[in-house]
């Protein structure tokens, strides 16, 4: 990482340290601003790094942007170029975790959207694994509950609708467990607290359907294709019971920051024979292997920041 790090406020590439927004910036009293996590992966073998799906998160920003009464002040393609200069001034000789976000940044006490203009933060840091991956997670079901679409739509990235998940993972963790499942108002599951779930049946993923209140992740698209590309393994998208969590053969999340993470314990039961299962590992495996631009086939997922 060089001396000096670098952050993309309003147009400006401008010093970390300093780069501020006022304290009455609306998105800061009321939490309206829309926000993607990247990822950008170091190869160290030949001193790259590759940036994963970027195209595809601003495209699903761009959704969240339109839900929330939000205009795009850039193209998919020019914030894509600020985010591959945004990476080589920091230049990063490790993994890396990418944070746009656009904000509402009327200086105005009251929650209305109108009359309230649109600012654009862009800002990179070193990251690793924050979830330990070489072991099986123990999860809990949540005893809150995912938001609706018709409250504060799962399905955009919402910076104000992450107090549900701030909720659930922070009573999950102080109960013992690595993280919670939650359940929709109706009783079926959702995801975790902020990452999609995969379980694992008779060889098959099944997964909740993109209208059960969940975000629809950009890794959850990435494991249904190479499961089925790759490994031959057919994804089923429907509801599901909370019984269905301790009687499946494995389980795993995945998602920007969580990547791929398996589950060996659910309310304190095994999953299986209590380990990390062999579905789970092998797509671990090759999803790793992808990200890092070591599969040509998938390349075209991977923009090198050169």
């Amino acid at each position: 990482m060089s001396q000096q790090e670098f952050v993309f406020l309003e147009g400006e590439y401008v010093d970390a340290k300093t780069a501020s927004i006022p304290v009455r910036t609306h998105a800061f009293l009321y939490g309206t601003s829309v926000f993607e996590g990247i990822r950008a992966y170091y190869n160290a073998e030949d001193d790259s790094m590759f940036i994963f799906r970027m195209k595809e998160h601003y495209e699903r920003i761009s959704r969240s942007a339109r839900i929330m009464c939000m205009e795009m002040k850039y193209s998919i393609e020019e914030l894509c170029d600020i985010t591959i200069e945004l990476l080589k001034k920091n230049n990063y000789k490790t993994d890396a975790y990418i944070r746009p976000t656009i904000f509402k940044k009327a200086q105005k006490v009251g929650p209305g959207l109108y009359d309230n203009p649109d600012g654009v933060l862009i800002f990179t840091c070193p990251l690793g694994d924050y979830i330990d991956l070489t072991k099986g997670l123990s999860v809990c079901v949540s005893s809150w509950r995912r938001l609706e679409d018709n409250a504060i739509p799962p399905r955009a990235k919402v910076s104000g609708g992450y107090a549900n998940a701030a909720l659930i993972v922070t009573d999950a963790k102080r109960a013992g467990f690595d993280d919670a499942i939650v359940l929709s108002e109706n009783g079926h599951v959702t995801e975790g607290s902020a990452m999609n779930l995969f379980l694992v049946e008779n060889g098959k993923l099944i997964t909740t359907k993109t209208t059960d209140n969940i975000l629809v992740g950009v890794t959850r698209n990435t494991i249904i294709e190479l499961a089925k590309e790759e490994l031959g393994i057919e994804t089923i998208q429907r509801d599901i019971d909370r019984t269905e969590l301790y009687i499946a053969d494995e389980a795993f999340y995945c998602g920007t920051g969580a990547q791929v993470s398996p589950i060996t314990k659910i309310d304190n039961r095994p999953l299986g024979n209590g380990e990390v299962g062999p579905i789970a590992k092998k797509i671990q495996s090759l999803y790793f292997d992808v990200v890092r631009g070591k599969v040509e086939k998938y390349r075209k997922w991977c923009t090198p920041v050169k």
